[in-house]
């Protein structure tokens, strides 16, 4: 029985038009590394920021190309431009998100975000699009909640400690393979991708998700949730 969904948050739940990643390529570039969207979306999607600046670089560029220094300099503008980014850029949650996640807490079933983003970031996301934690979701995870970011369960956990619900009555969903990684490696009952932020369908059955969802509407079906 499923008594917790777990859903991630850029591209997932919140619309905002790969607007983080198409941050850190602009911050890369402007650092002297280019990079394509596509390579920043394959390479760094669902990952700790820092963590996502510091691997794609090291495709791009070889492992001996950039330095810590560098990286932490790029994060810390990737940082200073997102808040601005934050201020001006439309964001929402997905009309169907919205709704499943009303009808997920209708049946009983709690709802968690998890996210690679800064607790601050995260906080400022869902002000911003009108989300509260306790009222409309009952958990959220963020890169600062855990010692170790995704693939590691660290973030999962977080959200199943705090609801008292263990990971093999969960479902992780996310738009990146990263995603279902770290779904697979906190045991989850079900790992679920979905094609409406950073990777394709393609990209996300290399980690082998049990469904891919076009629509999160898809996922009441799955649960044997009468919409």
């Amino acid at each position: 029985m499923v008594k917790l969904v777990i859903f991630d948050m850029a591209g997932t739940s919140i619309n905002e038009d790969n607007l983080v990643y198409k941050t850190i390529q602009r911050m890369m570039t402007q650092h002297g590394v280019e990079v394509s969207l596509d390579t920043v979306l394959e390479l760094g999607a669902g990952k700790e920021k820092r963590t996502a600046i510091a691997d794609i670089a090291e495709v791009v560029v070889g492992s001996e190309g950039v330095s810590s220094e560098w990286v932490d300099e790029v994060h810390q503008a990737f940082k200073e431009a997102l808040d601005q980014a934050y201020e001006t850029e439309d964001m929402e949650v997905f009309p169907s998100v919205h709704k499943v996640v009303k009808k997920l807490r209708a049946e009983g079933i709690k709802v968690g975000f998890n996210t690679g983003y800064s607790r601050p970031v995260a906080e400022r996301i869902l002000v911003r699009c009108g989300v509260k934690v306790g009222e409309d979701i009952d958990a959220l995870a963020t890169a600062d909640d855990a010692a170790n970011g995704r693939p590691a369960p660290d973030m999962i956990d977080f959200i199943c400690n705090q609801l008292d619900i263990p990971a093999a009555e969960s479902v992780k969903i996310g738009d990146s393979a990263i995603d279902i990684e770290e779904g697979r490696s906190a045991g989850v009952k079900l790992a679920i991708g979905v094609t409406t932020g950073a990777q394709t369908r393609e990209l996300i059955q290399k980690a082998n998700p049990d469904y891919v969802l076009d629509d999160m509407w898809e996922l009441l079906a799955i649960l044997d949730i009468k919409d």
